[in-house]
């Protein structure tokens, strides 16, 4: 009662010696000492701890005395709070020689439990706040009340863990290193060999930590979800190579059969190695044998035993087609066309792999195929090697499939001519398929034409597009002189039918067709498919403002038309000579820069018709411009 009224009146010294006086009192009973020893700490604190359990121990029996302590230390961890100096005067005290030998004996056995996990509480609420240091001296302090039996085995390896873990997280990774390799000295498992593989990250042990890392299955307690947290651990700590062959491992270790661990499914696997190749350069390789394989599986098992069902399932497949599509436009810049093609065609495949895929999809399978063509067609021109016959067969198959596609991604408008070429999916797949047929013999070249007027026929069709097929029609070892001629009419016809026609592909065209004409008849300048051109070319530039035709262009249909005389002319055949003169002349009237050769070819003209004795019929029109008509044949086009 004196103990209470000092405290209540704040007189702490008269209290101490209130508790003096009780503790020395023999026949005060041990209960009472203890209550009052907690009702005087409660005010005092933890740094009257170690002298009120001194005198607990003077006067307490043996066993009573672990309990005393117990209970009093109870009472300062309660009054001590978190703060940083209250935690070391607890661990100091709870390490005397004197504190811990109340505890000794088989007697305490219970009391020494009590007072490890009042230390490990403590310890754990330091740890949870962050406070590692003072969390790894109480955790540490604790074990001086853990038994070295059999039975505190696992206690022991809890607190070298725990340790191990404060130590990591003040980066003293020597020393987490020492506690982890104690703690799997005393209970080897799982937990610690964990441990080891991220201190080994950590320390940035790269080598070791994959050697670890595959004996981890060899543990009791081994559980898949670890070899999960140890790609976690690699990727946190920047270990791109722990975290592929991590990732590798596990792979290997269930895409054979067995489930995969959750959450991670097969596809997520791969997908994360691809992630993780996709920061190593010049990993395409790789990247490309992962793609493959995912797209092996999903032939295999199915869409959805691989990917999953639903969103989740869309999205992992989603993620393949697009990041197959990008890393083949990579390699579309890095000019390695061979992986562009691949992966082009992997894209494809993941790209129409649902059922029922929308038009996106669709639209983006179909450019896909197409594309992988492109780049093996420019891997060939590059590497300066054919195609084999496969190649041809491969090829032609996947842009008879983009063939089918088509009709989906067809604008609902003509395109017009200043729209990028490449972008026209049409021409892309027309292009490539003639290339293909190209290099097939003979008997492609119904094929080919059939080819090309279905293209020209489509509202894709423009009169550019048109002329970059010509030219491979009339080129390479086997040209196509028909469908040459067909292109550049169709050309020329197209060009016409547009509002504003380009007379710059008009006259390119109409040039190129002279020469056809002339590969086509071996009857060269007397050919008349070749004068049927330039009555067209005559009949397109009568009403042509000044400079609306290419001036060039212009001055060529003239001056060549004019010089197909000469050669009519040593032939001995006036009439013929007769004929391209008039043609000559009629086409330099309508040019302004021509005018000044005009005359002088009026004059030779005429002087002409007088040797000649009469005018023939083919130049009996005057004025007029010849009649004309697009029957010509077409070819390579040429100078004269």
């Amino acid at each position: 009662m004196a103990l209470r009224a000092c405290l209540g009146s704040g007189n702490l010294a008269e209290a101490e010696m209130e508790l003096e006086t009780l503790m020395a009192n023999a026949e005060a009973p041990d209960c009472v000492c203890v209550s009052a020893a907690e009702l005087y700490l409660a005010s005092r604190g933890a740094d009257a701890a170690f002298k009120v359990l001194v005198a607990l121990a003077a006067r307490c029996r043996a066993g009573a005395a672990a309990a005393a302590a117990v209970r009093v230390l109870k009472k300062v961890v309660e009054n001590a709070g978190g703060g940083t100096g209250r935690a070391r005067a607890i661990a100091e005290l709870v390490s005397d020689e004197r504190v811990v030998k109340l505890f000794d004996g088989p007697a305490n056995t219970h009391e020494r439990s009590t007072m490890h996990a009042l230390l490990w509480t403590c310890g754990t609420e330091h740890f949870h706040a962050k406070n590692y240091e003072i969390s790894a001296d109480l955790i540490e302090r604790s074990m001086l009340y853990v038994s070295r039996d059999e039975e505190s085995r696992s206690r022991r390896a809890s607190c070298f863990r725990v340790l191990c873990l404060c130590h990591m997280a003040l980066q003293h990774l020597d020393r987490a290193q020492e506690f982890i390799i104690e703690a799997e000295k005393v209970e080897p498992n799982i937990r610690c060999a964990f441990l080891k593989f991220k201190i080994l990250l950590q320390k940035k042990e790269e080598g070791e930590a994959i050697k670890l890392l595959k004996t981890m299955v060899g543990y009791l307690d081994f559980n898949p979800e670890f070899l999960t947290l140890s790609v976690h651990e690699a990727i946190a700590c920047k270990s791109v190579g722990v975290a592929i062959a991590a990732l590798t491992f596990l792979l290997g270790r269930y895409s054979a059969g067995k489930p995969m661990p959750m959450p991670m499914t097969e596809a997520a696997v791969r997908r994360n190695l691809i992630a993780l190749f996709l920061r190593e350069p010049g990993s395409e390789a790789e990247i490309l044998k992962y793609s493959r394989r995912a797209k092996l599986r999903m032939a295999e098992l199915g869409v959805e035993a691989i990917f999953g069902k639903g969103t989740v399932g869309l999205r992992e497949r989603n993620w393949f087609a697009v990041s197959t599509w990008n890393m083949a436009v990579k390699m579309a810049k890095e000019k390695k066309h061979d992986y562009c093609s691949e992966f082009f065609e992997l894209a494809a495949e993941f790209f129409s792999s649902g059922n029922g895929e929308d038009d996106a999809n669709r639209l983006w399978a179909c450019k896909s195929l197409i594309m992988s063509v492109s780049a093996m067609l420019l891997a060939e021109e590059l590497n300066k090697s054919p195609l084999s016959d496969s190649d041809l067969k491969k090829g032609v198959e996947m842009l008879s499939r983009a063939g089918k596609l088509l009709p989906l991604t067809l604008p609902s408008a003509p395109v017009t001519s200043d729209q990028l070429e490449d972008n026209n999916l049409l021409f892309l797949h027309t292009f490539n398929f003639y290339h293909l047929l190209n290099r097939m013999d003979t008997s492609a070249h119904p094929q080919q034409l059939q080819l090309v007027k279905n293209f020209a026929a489509s509202k894709a069709c423009t009169p550019g597009h048109l002329l970059r097929l010509e030219e491979i029609a009339s080129q390479g070892t086997q040209p196509n002189l028909q469908v040459a001629e067909f292109l550049l009419k169709a050309s020329i016809t197209t060009a016409l039918a547009s509002h504003s026609p380009n007379y710059g592909i008009i006259s390119t065209a109409l040039r190129r067709l002279v020469g056809v004409a002339g590969l086509q008849d071996f009857s060269g300048s007397m050919s008349d498919a070749v004068y049927d051109v330039f009555r067209q070319a005559y009949q397109i530039v009568v009403g042509l403002r000044d400079g609306e035709y290419p001036f060039e262009e212009g001055k060529w249909l003239a001056m060549t038309a004019w010089n197909k005389s000469n050669l009519a002319l040593r032939l001995g055949q006036r009439s013929v000579a007769r004929k391209w003169m008039k043609m000559g002349i009629d086409l330099a009237r309508h040019f302004e820069s021509m005018k000044q050769y005009v005359s002088g070819m009026d004059e030779y003209f005429e002087r002409f018709q007088k040797v000649s004795g009469k005018e023939p019929d083919e130049c009996s029109q005057q004025d007029g411009a010849p009649s004309i008509s697009l029957s010509g044949s077409v070819s390579q086009p040429g100078l004269v």
